[in-house]
Order: C-alpha cells, then structure tokens, then sequence
C-alpha cells in the first residue's frame, strides 16, 4: 500500500506556548500509526526544532517546512535554504502551497528549483497543485493541474518521483462556501495519476502518495480517505485543534 500521511499545515497561526499545547495533546492521544502511515506537522519556521524533539521517538511522526527558497544560499534577506533545513534535521518540505503561488506569485519554474533544492538535501517535497475558482468554472482543470505537474516535476527521475508527495488543493472550495465532493476529489487524483502514469509509467505512478487539502475536517475525513487515489490529507484549521486532528489521523486507510 501507498504511504498514508495526515499532514498538518499550521500556517502563520500560534504562539510557541500553544503549538507546545498542541502537540503534547496530539501525542496523548495515543495513536497508534501502522508502518504505511505518517503524520507530518508542517510548522512555522521558529518552531521546526521543538515540534522535531517533541515528536523524536513517536513512530511516523515527523517534521516539515512550510517552504524553502529556491536558492542554495545568498543575500536573499528572509528566505530559508533547503541547506538550513537538512542542517536542523527537517525530513520534509511544502512546496507551491496555493497560498504561496497567490499571494507571492511563486512560478511553477520557481517550484521546480524549490524541488530541486529539496531533493539536494534530502527532504521530502510534499508538492501542492490545484486550480482556482474560474478555472473551475472553466472547465479546464485537468489541463491546469496536468501543466503545473509538467513544468514543475517532470525533469525528476523516476527514482526521484516515487520519493515526492502531491497534494491536490481544490482551491476554489477553500473558503469561498463552495465545496468538493468526495467524487471530484477522487476524479481529480485519479486524474493526477494519470498524468503521472503517461509520463513515468503505472508502476511508478501508484507509488506517488497523493494527499487531499481541501478543508478536511474531522467529519468528512474517513469518506474522503476511502477514495482508491486519496491518500491522506493536508490539513489547515482542523489541525490545530488536537482532538479534530487526531480524528482525522485516525481516518487514514
């Protein structure tokens, strides 16, 4: 089976104390993860070092970066190198959140050396995509998805492919009051297999851990989870409350 993975995104919300809070309420919840299941908790920067010792010795869990720069090191005033990262022991990395591309207007070119600059140190790429509203609307979503996926990720070796995570944000039902079925998050998975599977190969493609960030919630996560091509999720609000986010751990295949 594919590796299952609950990854919390806690953006640019809580102080120190209450990221502490939550993690030690997360971790008395006594999970129990099989081998196929991670949980990953993409925290702020300042905070990487104590969610890494928090969770150092719980079985699959695990640490990431909200993002990286595209650059090994320089005058680049603000930025986090993928260098830094490898060097505090952080195994993973979000790359091309939605946020991100919209609020900063990060390329898919640039997504591509941010891969890059994480496969040099050997951090996971957890590689988000996903369409917006009127490109809903549209009609032209798979095409949308299939060229963030080509201009991004396909210069990557095969061996590099099966080591990288995808996460889908419908991000036209992120806090616009619309929503995603459960049918259109598996349509769109299936879809990103698929155009996985026509440049890499079927073998290599059902490798590919494909996660779900379109508002899970402790209520809808075990229906979503179910979907042959969903493996998981990425997590905003749910996650930062420690009991909805265990719930949703819970729900992984």
């Amino acid at each position: 089976m594919r590796k299952q993975i609950a990854a919390a995104n806690w953006k640019m919300n809580l102080s120190y104390a209450e990221g502490e809070k939550l993690i030690d309420e997360l971790l008395a919840a006594g999970i129990s993860l099989a081998d196929h299941q991670q949980v990953v908790l993409a925290v702020p920067f300042p905070y990487l070092t104590m969610a890494r010792d928090r969770v150092a010795g719980q079985k699959n869990y695990s640490v990431a970066a909200q993002n990286c720069s595209q650059h090994e090191s320089g005058a680049y005033t603000g930025d986090t190198s993928a260098a830094m990262l490898a060097s505090i022991r952080v195994p993973y990395c979000v790359i091309g959140h939605s946020e991100r591309r919209e609020y900063f207007h990060e390329s898919n070119e640039e997504l591509a050396r941010k891969t890059d600059r994480s496969f040099a140190h050997s951090i996971t790429p957890i590689f988000c995509c996903g369409e917006p509203l009127e490109i809903r609307e549209a009609g032209t979503q798979n095409d949308y998805v299939a060229q963030q996926l080509s201009e991004s990720l396909f210069h990557l070796s095969a061996e590099q492919l099966t080591q990288l995570v995808i996460a889908y944000e419908p991000i036209w039902a992120i806090g616009t009051g619309k929503t995603a079925s459960t049918e259109q998050a598996q349509e769109m998975h299936a879809h990103l297999r698929a155009v996985l599977a026509k440049q890499y190969g079927a073998a290599i493609a059902d490798q590919v851990p494909i996660l779900y960030g379109g508002s899970v919630k402790a209520g809808n996560a075990a229906e979503l989870f179910a979907s042959p091509d969903v493996d998981g999720g990425l997590v905003g609000g749910a996650s930062l409350v420690a009991a909805d986010f265990a719930a949703i751990i819970r729900a992984l295949k």
